[in-house]
């Protein structure tokens, strides 16, 4: 078999002490024995997706292992799998009756996908064609040539123009027509992870110098990855994918969970600040937040269109303003998070609100003041959650139209998630206010120290994205962008280290309350022995 002989070339190499050519060896066993034979596509399509994901995932892992010495045990141990794996799917394949060799399949699944698209767009049954009449594949194929022209600029010597190419091929093909936030949702979190960091290798690799053959490698590989997603995400809007995958490939599913995702955050922030000024008794200052929330939107949406004017709508420029502002959010959130936790009980609230009534007394002009600096730090919080998420989504929306040209589906799906925002909203709204002191402000403090967690990965993420930062890939770590986990030790840092902070905070109001309680039974205790003494 082919494919066994060049994997056993690779290990060869590897044993040699030439970790470069057989990285060679392994991309040329992927690209031209796996994927150009069309042996993927068949296994995909006869022996199933999980299959034939199961393979590429071992084809990945091997890569990663041959990129540096003192792997040899591992290697070994993954190539035997990955030959078994391939030699018992071929036998299987070759025992199909009626299966084609594989040459002859692929030309006949193309003809029969086409004659499919044919008759569903002669039905008008809305076929996802992607900007103009493209298709996913088309757009697959368009970043294909521009990272070729990357590898031909990296071979000329011009490093700084490969790396812009490569970029090129990020930030206004994979991002800004939307393929990220479909194979996100369509596919999965970490895929997307995994595709980021073979962009992030192959600009590591023409800036480090590599033998051009390595960067090639690089290059066809992601090619591979970047097609193999697409033909998923044709199949799931022709039709021919689940219910699910349909949805979210589809405009109004693009349009609905994108909001849903990019807003829900804002809306917890918002309404657990507005939730705390009704139960400290300054209703009459909640329309301050609501200024603050209304000039995010303002804000998000000028961003936005100058993003879209000065850096043709995506690009560094944006992942670092998100990165910065989610880094602040994350502060502010902090701060926040632990000042009411150590309002949180009875005794420690009425004690604040005495003060500060004293203080009216004493000063009215200090008094109000303080209200005002303290009302105008918590707007420009939910200015900070709102803009964040804000100038995302508009730019998202660009996107999805820009791929659809389905503005009414767009439209009825940014509605409908608009709905059910407003609806949680008021829930949360008319809910928390009737919640006891105590338990509000616990649990308030609880929901933004773990959004600040999230902000924490979220934020280096986008640094990672815009290539401020370097990220150093974790494969075995899972992408949720729910709660910004991400593959990469610098987010799982950040994580870490805003965890450790929320964790101190939380123990230093615990040591600082068992005092409190201490000192208060010493002073009931005495206060009795006194009382025992008198009588």
């Amino acid at each position: 078999m082919q494919i066994n002989a060049q994997l056993d070339a690779a290990l060869k190499s590897y044993a040699a002490g030439d970790a470069s050519t057989a990285n060679s060896d392994v991309s040329t066993a992927y690209n031209t024995g796996y994927i150009a034979s069309n042996f993927v596509m068949v296994t995909r399509d006869t022996l199933g997706a999980d299959r034939q994901q199961a393979q590429a995932a071992l084809f990945q892992s091997i890569q990663q292992l041959a990129y540096a010495a003192g792997h040899d045990a591992d290697l070994q141990a993954q190539i035997t799998a990955l030959q078994g794996e391939l030699t018992g799917g071929a036998n299987t394949l070759d025992a199909t009756q009626g299966l084609a060799n594989p040459r002859d399949y692929a030309a006949t699944r193309a003809k029969t996908i086409q004659q499919q698209r044919k008759k569903l767009q002669s039905e008008k049954k809305g076929v996802f064609n992607g900007k103009g009449n493209r298709s996913w594949a088309q757009v697959a194929k368009e970043m294909g040539t521009v990272l070729d022209s990357a590898v031909r600029q990296a071979r000329s010597g011009d490093k700084r123009a490969g790396v812009n190419k490569v970029n090129e091929a990020y930030y206004q093909y994979y991002e800004k027509l939307g393929f990220e936030k479909n194979v996100m949702n369509a596919i999965s979190g970490s895929r997307v992870s995994l595709i980021e960091n073979q962009f992030a290798e192959t600009r590591k690799s023409i800036l480090d110098g590599d033998p051009i053959s390595h960067t090639t490698g690089l290059v066809n590989q992601l090619k591979s990855m970047l097609g193999e997603d697409a033909a998923k995400l044709d199949g799931g809007s022709a039709n021919q994918g689940n219910g699910f995958t349909r949805f979210v490939t589809s405009a109004f599913g693009q349009a609905f969970v994108i909001l849903i995702r990019e807003g829900l955050e804002a809306l917890l922030v918002v309404t657990a600040i507005i939730a705390y000024l009704v139960k400290s008794g300054n209703r009459r200052l909640v329309t301050w937040i609501y200024v603050g929330v209304v000039a995010g939107l303002i804000g998000s949406g000028i961003v936005a269109v100058l993003f879209g004017l000065l850096f043709s709508g995506s690009g560094p420029q944006q992942e670092i303003m998100e990165g910065v502002v989610a880094l602040i959010a994350m502060g502010m959130l902090l701060y926040t998070s632990n000042w009411m936790l150590s309002k949180s009980s009875v005794e420690a609230w009425n004690s604040y609100i005495t003060s500060k009534a004293h203080a009216a007394v004493d000063s009215v002009t200090s008094q109000q003041h303080m209200t005002f600096g303290g009302v105008i730090s918590l707007a420009m919080l939910s200015f900070l959650a709102v803009f964040r998420e804000g100038a995302e989504t508009v730019m998202f929306y660009q996107s999805i139209y820009s791929m659809s040209r389905d503005s009414a589906g767009m439209w009825a799906g940014g509605l409908s998630a608009a709905v059910v925002l407003v609806v949680i909203f008021l829930l949360l709204r008319f809910t928390s206010v009737k919640i006891p002191l105590r338990p509000f402000f616990m649990v308030t403090s609880i929901l933004m120290a773990l959004l600040v967690i999230t902000f924490a990965g979220g934020g280096v993420h986008s640094l990672i994205e815009s290539t401020l930062l370097s990220g150093r890939y974790i494969p075995s770590v899972p992408t949720n962008d729910w709660i910004g986990l991400y593959p990469y030790w610098e987010t799982i840092s950040a994580q870490i280290l805003a965890a450790i902070a929320v964790v101190a905070s939380f123990a230093i109001y615990a040591v600082k309350e068992r005092r409190k309680r201490e000192v208060r039974a010493s002073s009931e205790l005495a206060e009795s022995a006194r009382s025992g003494a008198s009588a």
